[in-house]
Parts: C-alpha cells; sequence; structure tokens
C-alpha cells in the first residue's frame, strides 16, 4: 500500500509535465473550458505555455510587475494571473482578456538578453536566453513580459519562437486565418448568430432608424427617401438618404449625375436653432444642365430654407490623406522608439519632434474649422455644405466634430456610437482602405478616424464634465480599429457590408442596371465567419472595464420650442439685410465670398450650361452683407457655452456649442494613448526598476515643484494683492485663439485688469477640469503685457477685431507669456 500511494504521489506530480509534452507537440483543441487557468474560445487551440512569467503593468494599471502564465495561441498572447478568480465556464466568451494582446495587434517582437536586444522574425535563431518579451502593438501599446530564473529555458525558447511564427505581417490570407482562429468555430458561429443588437443605439441601417433621428432633432421638413435602396443611384452611399419634404423620387434621380460618385447633398443634423447641416461632394463640371435639373439641384441644396446657403470647401485647409498618414508614421516612430536599435529622441528634442510631426498641427486644423461651422449653425435660418471632392474623409471629420460640438446627445456613449454608425459607417468611409489591414494597398492608407479620435479627446480633455463617455470608451475604440474582427472597419460602404452579409454578388443588363445575385451555396462557406460589430463591447471586455467607459452627467434639459424654426429671442437683430434669397456663399480660409464658378449651372461661362436659374444671383458685393450677419450671430452671449457652472446669466445652455482653445499650451498630446507604453519599454531592465520614473517624469516633477516654491514667493511678498473687480461679460470675448496663424475666432473684449488676465495654474489633481498640459511648459503667472496692437497687430479676426482676451476662471488658458521657451508656432505640450 505505502509502494502503491508513493507510485500514486508521483504519477500526480508528473501529470503537469505529461499535459505540457502534449500541448507542446499537438496542440490542444479547447471548446470553451478552463485550460490552466485560461478560458478558451470555442475551437481555439493553444501552442505553447510558459510559467512563472511576469507582466510589467503600465502607469494607468498601478504598475509593478504581475506574476501569472504566459499562453500563445493561434489568435493572441494570453497572461493568466496567478491569483485570478477561476473561469466560468457557463458565461459568455470573451475573446480578449484584460491583459491579452491579438496576434494580428502585434507588429513586432523583440527580445532581450545579457546586454542584447533581439528583433525576432518566423525565420530568426536565438543564440542566448531571452530575459524579456517585448510586444510591439499596432494601437501603439508595448507589453512587456519578463521570464522568471526558474522558467524552464525551453518554455522560454518554445514560448518566443512560437509567437514569432504565429504572428505574422498581415497579408490577405492570415487575416482571413486569424478570423477563423476567433469566430470560424461552430460554437461561435451559432453564438453569434444568436446575440442580438443593442437597442440603446442607433444603427442607422433601415428608414425607422432615420425617421426616429429625424424626430429627434425636430427636421420636420425633412423626409427618408430609399431611391437608393438598391444602390442604384450611388454604389457608395447608404440605401436610405435624407432629402427635402418638397423634393420627389423622380427628380431626385436627375440629380445623382451632377456630383462625384453621386454623393448628392444630403441632411445630416439640425441644429435647434433652425440650421442644418448638409454633406455633399464636388460638382461634375462637365454635366449639362437643364431648366429642371437646376431646380432640383437648388432645392435639394437649400433644403428647407430659402434664404442662405453656405458652401464650405473642405480640401484647402484641412490635410490630405497621405498627410495624416505621413504625421501619424512619425508620431508612432516617435512615441514607440524601438529598444532592439536603441534609437531614441533625446529628452531635450522631445517636444520639438513631436511638433514636427504635424499631428497636432492637423488635429488642431480639424477642431478650427469644425468650430467654425458650429458657429454659422447657431445662427440659423441657413444651410451649411460641407464640400469634399469624395465626401468620405475629412467631411466625415468636421461634420462628426461639430456634431459633439453641439449636441449633447452625441457626447454620450450610445450617442456617440449612433454618430460614427451615420456619418463614418453609413456615409461610406473607406475604413478597408485606410486602415489597410491586408498591407496590400499603402497608398490609400490613413488613419482619418484615429485622427478624429484624437480631436475629440481634445474637446474631452478641455471640458470632461460635459462627456458622458470617458477617456476609456475612447481608448477602447482606438484599440478596436486594429482588430480585423469587426464589420463596422471591414467595408468601405454599406453596399460592401450588404454582400458580405448576404453573400450577394451583383450583374449589370443595359435594361434593369445593377441587380444583386444570390448564390445559393455561399451561405454554407465555412471560410466566411460572422463578423460582430464593434459596439458588441461584452465580446472584447469584462464588465468591470465597460463600468469605466461612461461617467455621470447631469441630465439634458429638453429643447425649447422653435419659433419659426429659429430660438433667437431677437429675429430682427439678426436678420440679413442685405442678402438676397438664393443667396450661396464659400466659406473658405476664414473668409467668405462669392465666386461665379461656385455652382456650375449659374456660371456664365460653363458652355451647354442653362443660364437662366429660378434663383437670383449674387454679386461679390453682398458679401460684406454675410460677413456682418455672422459676425452679428457670433457676438450672441458665448460665455454660457463654456463654463461649468451656472453663473448670473442664468442655467447652462446645453446646446451652445463647445468650442475648444486652439493655442499650443492647450492642444496636448494623447499621453494614455500614444505614450501607455514607450517611456517604460525603453527603461527597464529589473522589477525593481518598476518603482523609478522614467527622466521625463522626474523632470516634470521638479519643474512642478519650482513652480509651487514661486507661487509660495509670490503669495508671501504681496499678502493683499489687489481686488479684482469683476465685469460682466461682454458678449465680444474672445475665446478662441490661436497662435501659428493669429486667427481669432470671435472679438475679443477690451483691456480688464492684470489680475484677470494673468494664467490660470497648472491643475495638480487629475480630476480638475482643466486641459492636461505638461508643467514644463508653464510658469507660475504670466506678465501683464497686454497691450492693445490696434492696426499693427498681423492677427486676422473671423468675426472682429484685435484686442486682449478676457480670461474667465473655468477656461484652461494660458498666455503666450507664462510659457517657457515656447516655439513662435503652436509648441505642443505634452498632455496626460
Amino acid at each position: 500500500m505505502l509502494t502503491g500511494s508513493k507510485t500514486t504521489f508521483k504519477v500526480r506530480q508528473m501529470l503537469p509535465d505529461i499535459k505540457e509534452r502534449m500541448l507542446s507537440q499537438t496542440g490542444v483543441n479547447a471548446r470553451s473550458r478552463d485550460l490552466f487557468g485560461l478560458r478558451c474560445l470555442p475551437g481555439e487551440c493553444v501552442l505553447q505555455r510558459a510559467v512563472m512569467v511576469r507582466k510589467k503593468l503600465t502607469a494607468r494599471e498601478g504598475r509593478g510587475w504581475l506574476s501569472g502564465t504566459l499562453f500563445c495561441t493561434h489568435f493572441r498572447v494570453a497572461f493568466v494571473p496567478q491569483d485570478s478568480p477561476k473561469p466560468d465556464d457557463n458565461a459568455d466568451p470573451v475573446l480578449l482578456g484584460d491583459h491579452d494582446v491579438a496576434l494580428a495587434s502585434i507588429e513586432k517582437v523583440v527580445v532581450v538578453g545579457p546586454n542584447r536586444t533581439k528583433l525576432v522574425t518566423p525565420n530568426s535563431s536565438l543564440k542566448f536566453t531571452p530575459e524579456e518579451l517585448v510586444l510591439y502593438c499596432r494601437d501603439m501599446r508595448v507589453v512587456c513580459f519578463l521570464f522568471d530564473r526558474l522558467t524552464p529555458e525551453s518554455q522560454v525558447q518554445e514560448m518566443t519562437y512560437s509567437i514569432a511564427k504565429t504572428y505574422q505581417p498581415p497579408k490577405p490570407g492570415s487575416v482571413l486565418s486569424f478570423q477563423n482562429a476567433a469566430l470560424g468555430s461552430v460554437e461561435m458561429k451559432q453564438f453569434l448568430s444568436n446575440r442580438r443588437r443593442d437597442a440603446h443605439m442607433n444603427w442607422f441601417e433601415s428608414a425607422s432608424d432615420w425617421e426616429q433621428e429625424l424626430e429627434r432633432c425636430g427636421a420636420t421638413s425633412w423626409r427618408v427617401s430609399s431611391v437608393n435602396d438598391r444602390f442604384e443611384m450611388s454604389t457608395s452611399l447608404p440605401r436610405f438618404i435624407v432629402v427635402p419634404q418638397k423634393v420627389l423620387d423622380t427628380e431626385l434621380k436627375k440629380s445623382f449625375a451632377h456630383f462625384n460618385e453621386g454623393r448628392i447633398p444630403r441632411w445630416c443634423w439640425r441644429h435647434p436653432r433652425g440650421s442644418d447641416l448638409l454633406r455633399m461632394a464636388s460638382f461634375q463640371n462637365n454635366i449639362y444642365h437643364e431648366k429642371d435639373d437646376i431646380r432640383n439641384l437648388e432645392m435639394i441644396l437649400f433644403g428647407c430654407q430659402s434664404s442662405l446657403c453656405v458652401v464650405v470647401e473642405l480640401g484647402e485647409e484641412l490635410p490630405s490623406p497621405a498627410d495624416i498618414q505621413l504625421a501619424h508614421s512619425r508620431l508612432r516612430a516617435l512615441c514607440l522608439g524601438d529598444i532592439s536599435t536603441s534609437m531614441s529622441v533625446p529628452d531635450d528634442k522631445w517636444l520639438s519632434t513631436l511638433e514636427s510631426t504635424h499631428w497636432l498641427d492637423y488635429t488642431r486644423s480639424c477642431l478650427r474649422k469644425a468650430s467654425e461651422v458650429a458657429c454659422l449653425l447657431r445662427g440659423g435660418h441657413l444651410t451649411v455644405a460641407l464640400q469634399e471632392v469624395e465626401d468620405r474623409d475629412m467631411s466625415c471629420v468636421v461634420s462628426s466634430l461639430v456634431q459633439v460640438m453641439c449636441d449633447p446627445h452625441c457626447r454620450t456613449m450610445y450617442g456617440f456610437q449612433g454618430l460614427v454608425q451615420k456619418e463614418w459607417v453609413m456615409g461610406a468611409h473607406r475604413f478597408y482602405s485606410r486602415i489597410n489591414y491586408h498591407r496590400d494597398n499603402d497608398k490609400e492608407e490613413a488613419p482619418v478616424f484615429l485622427l478624429f479620435l484624437d480631436c475629440v479627446w481634445q474637446l474631452w480633455s478641455q471640458y470632461p464634465s460635459r462627456f458622458q463617455l470617458t477617456e476609456d470608451f475612447l481608448l477602447a475604440l482606438h484599440d478596436s480599429v486594429h482588430l480585423p474582427l469587426f464589420s463596422t472597419f471591414l467595408s468601405n460602404c454599406q453596399r460592401e457590408r450588404c454582400k458580405r452579409s448576404q453573400n450577394l454578388g451583383q450583374c449589370y443588363t443595359p435594361v434593369n442596371g445593377w441587380r444583386d445575385v444570390l448564390h445559393p451555396d455561399s451561405s454554407t462557406d465555412p471560410s466566411d465567419p460572422p463578423l460582430p460589430p464593434v459596439w458588441d463591447w461584452s465580446l472584447q471586455y469584462s464588465k468591470p472595464r465597460q463600468s469605466r467607459f461612461t461617467q455621470p452627467v447631469p441630465p439634458t434639459p429638453p429643447l425649447q420650442p422653435l419659433l419659426n424654426g429659429n430660438l433667437n429671442t431677437n429675429p430682427d437683430k439678426h436678420r440679413l439685410t442685405d442678402a438676397v434669397p438664393g443667396s450661396v456663399f464659400l466659406l473658405s480660409r476664414g473668409t467668405f465670398s462669392c465666386p461665379t464658378n461656385l455652382l456650375p449651372w449659374r456660371s456664365s461661362s460653363s458652355s451647354g450650361v442653362y443660364k437662366k436659374s429660378h434663383r437670383r444671383a449674387l454679386s461679390s458685393e453682398n458679401v460684406p452683407g454675410l460677413e456682418r450677419l455672422l459676425k452679428a450671430w457670433a457676438l450672441v452671449e458665448f460665455p454660457q457655452a463654456l463654463t461649468s457652472t451656472s453663473g448670473p446669466q442664468g442655467p447652462l445652455d446645453p446646446y451652445e456649442p463647445l468650442l475648444p482653445l486652439l493655442m499650443g499650451p492647450c492642444m496636448g498630446l494623447w499621453r494614455e494613448c500614444y505614450l501607455r507604453g514607450a517611456l517604460h519599454a525603453q527603461a527597464f531592465s529589473h522589477p525593481l526598476s518598476a518603482n523609478h520614473l522614467h527622466p521625463v517624469e522626474r523632470l516634470a516633477q521638479e519643474v512642478q515643484q519650482l513652480k509651487d516654491k514661486l507661487e509660495q514667493v509670490s503669495t508671501s511678498t504681496d499678502p493683499t494683492p489687489p481686488a479684482v473687480t469683476t465685469e460682466p461679460r461682454r458678449a465680444d470675448t474672445n475665446l478662441n485663439q490661436n497662435t501659428n496663424n493669429g486667427t481669432f475666432l470671435f472679438p475679443a473684449s477690451r483691456p480688464q485688469s492684470a489680475g484677470a488676465l494673468r494664467a490660470a495654474p497648472l491643475p495638480t489633481s487629475a480630476n480638475q477640469h482643466t486641459s492636461r498640459g505638461a508643467p514644463a511648459a508653464s510658469a507660475p503667472q504670466s506678465r501683464p503685457a497686454h497691450k492693445d496692437t490696434g492696426g499693427s497687430s498681423k492677427h486676422t479676426f473671423l468675426f472682429g477685431h484685435s484686442s486682449v482676451i478676457d480670461a474667465h476662471p473655468d477656461q484652461r488658458y494660458y498666455s503666450a507669456s507664462s510659457t517657457a521657451k515656447l516655439p513662435k508656432s503652436n509648441g505642443p505640450s505634452l498632455a496626460s
């Protein structure tokens, strides 16, 4: 009996080794069960396991190291902490755990050994035992693992080789195999097919969804048209579009040929003051315009407005997709670095290198253009049409930012998800081409959507209390873009999504045009797994992570009743006396004009064009009248839009636009996204270094300490500072200044006392309502150098004349004199 007991005990001790050998030799096909503490997906195959591994935690995760077990499957690199609770086998499957990395998200693998580093590829051979494993991800994360001395060398070697061979640079075949690895099993297909979509958000896939949006915005003069139901009029537009009530579908069909790709002017959003926001592509100048065509075109362009239309040209001031791609690649190289080559930017040149990437400049230009459009819409009684050559890139950015600035619903999580569905997914942004999952079309690659997320973060960082969604939500959406598993990002338009989900092909006949043909055997194709939408967050994140996506905000009061489509209490004050009904103006580079070739059918120089329009053409003499009107609209008490509390002027108006501050110190770098792994990946070699700060962080702390001491000295030398008399806020307060090109969105007020012009000190708490600027870029107090430059000023103003700023306590604003050695242009700040 004793011998048998010893034998049984030895066998039990050998069971983990036996399992490990079977695991490394044949792989394990686990179906939703617990395998060595890892909750596997249905059909997921574990390739390798390494015990006694430590994962380096980022500052957001609490710093330090976390002990556990590292796994490599044919879908992900999974890390299971040592003290993690046992997974529930009855729970719904989760694609990625809190410490997991998808193989498709890995950009390169670097191992660190004794006094050496090496970039590992599928054909690499290691002549040393790695001590650390560093995974550089496409979403700008840097995940670091440290192997313990007691970790078997065979596990370390095989784990490194497994990750290097399983992770492959994306190509057409690898993306499909990755999708099959995660979603291709029979159990996973059945699980996804039974999931229902979230009913709290608007998907904009049916006519009732669009009608619901029209009802929410109070756009009673518009209707939903199904003229493009079969994608015959335009292959890139959605099945349903919103057009004026008075335009019939038979008349609408004649208008598609006059615009690029058939993308006619269509309704996006209605401001509570009665203005409408439209999007359209550029005009086709070589089309013959019949008299009926002209009438239909102008009815669509003016919508339900009869007096004024402003066409906003987006191509001249905003960056091109190639510019965005170049700036983002430079930003990646700066923020991630590369420990395999020991190349990094010196700390004293980091900010200047960041400025040279032009990423913050492009973010600033998008926010500035969206602010101009928001100010126009606020006036009421006009139509603003965003025009882009193809209407599929920067028009998505500007239209979305305008609605985030003006509509509190779009600052909630469900409202923001519906906004992305409406303006990006249904607006036919080329996600598949711009993200370039296969890396087979580098010319089309451009992270336009990531630029938009950065712009939203800039607004959130300046007005965090006005957003229900949080930075965690923006980070989750940013990371999901790099995961080729979601139908949201794997198509360029709704037509392509319909073809994939319904397995449709198309044929063309001269009589019927394009017609969809169903292939009866294509629905059983096992290599075509169902792709869930990105908004199904429970597939990616645990409930504790999802709970951090939102924060409580006060409820939005209902809209005030519209008075003839306008909320202005004094309509006569804002009436355009010089404008003629049917006026069309062009807003470009901050100025208004009326070029003769703005509307091709009104141009007298075009050949073959019907020259007599049913609307009266404008001359350049009417432009000052429009500018006076816009100036008057901009002067209507904007301060309430930017204050976080109710002041003496009454309660907060939630529909006033959130106009961002665009000066260099106010535009910060999204540190939690771009620097969440870089500062620590370049300066770690042992777990004890987890308690040591990076030199940049130590420098920031020293500057903050010096700043606090200077404030104490200034307080002690002047114990009784002069009382600051608070003057009533002027309607022409300068709330948006840009030192790069000297553009002021609003006219500035007259000089006030020097105490009122002092720069607000940088916060010491992350919970304060302020922009996250680097402490090194500020001084405790700015000099009261606020001379009125008058006519000698080189600045230009969109809506007024030069003067100083009325610094409000709630404004996160720092004057140029309060910065330390800022460059002449907008110097970027390192913000968290």
